[in-house]
């Protein structure tokens, strides 16, 4: 059971690969820490692992089910059991939705009954500390910290059984850091979620995770 990419290699333009035979295992219940220099692919492999970016080769296994083709193409209940948190939260959502809509975003998308999701949000709301109030206010009204917490709520919704977060915490101040990190610890203690972390900063994934892999530079 794991989480899995193995020999990927991928770019954004053919001729120009990001990664070369690259790859990592996440196992459940374990926080493993991506480190490397800016430019060296992380967030690409992150994004592999997501499945929101097909490999040219290489493979990503979901607990033992082999994950192929472009991502419009992965059965639902693969694509459900990884979330992902990106770097920036103001890129990562629709500018028009409600912090209440962004968090219920997945729940929507996969037909949960109203009552459910509204249920499930109150729930993530209390545990990633957000107050009510910010709840109908939009992406420009609140802060980076607030709306990324309100990011990771929504990648909490479905209850994934693993986690990727690409620099979930580089654009936010320590204590909102501290914060996220710490709820995500819950779900790994609490559900034994996998957590592929990504970053820069390999003093905080020394803190963070169970074990650091390095990507080189290209």
């Amino acid at each position: 059971m794991s989480l899995t990419a193995t020999q990927i290699t991928v770019g954004y333009r053919r001729g120009a690969p990001v990664l070369r035979q690259a790859g990592v295992i996440v196992g459940p219940g374990q926080v493993v820490g991506l480190a490397g220099p800016s430019g060296c692919g992380k967030s690409t492999l992150a994004r592999v692992l997501a499945m929101l970016l097909p490999a040219w080769s290489g493979e990503v296994w979901v607990d033992g089910v082999l994950a192929g083709g472009a991502r419009h193409r992965i059965p639902r209940q693969l694509r459900t059991a990884v979330g992902v948190v990106f770097q920036s939260p103001r890129r990562s959502v629709d500018p028009r939705f409600t912090l209440a809509d962004v968090i219920a975003e997945p729940l929507r998308a996969t037909h949960v009954p109203s009552s459910d999701a509204e249920a499930r949000v109150r729930e993530l709301v209390s545990r990633v500390e957000l107050t009510g109030d910010l709840l109908a206010r939009r992406p420009h009204e609140v802060s980076d910290g607030q709306l990324q917490r309100a990011c990771l709520a929504r990648a909490l919704a479905l209850r994934p059984r693993y986690l990727v977060c690409d620099e979930m915490t580089s654009m936010l101040d320590a204590s909102t850091a501290a914060a996220l990190v710490s709820e995500v610890r819950r779900e790994v203690s609490g559900r034994r979620m996998g957590v592929l972390a990504v970053s820069h900063d390999r003093e905080l994934l020394d803190v963070w995770a169970d074990d650091v892999v390095s990507l080189g530079s290209e």
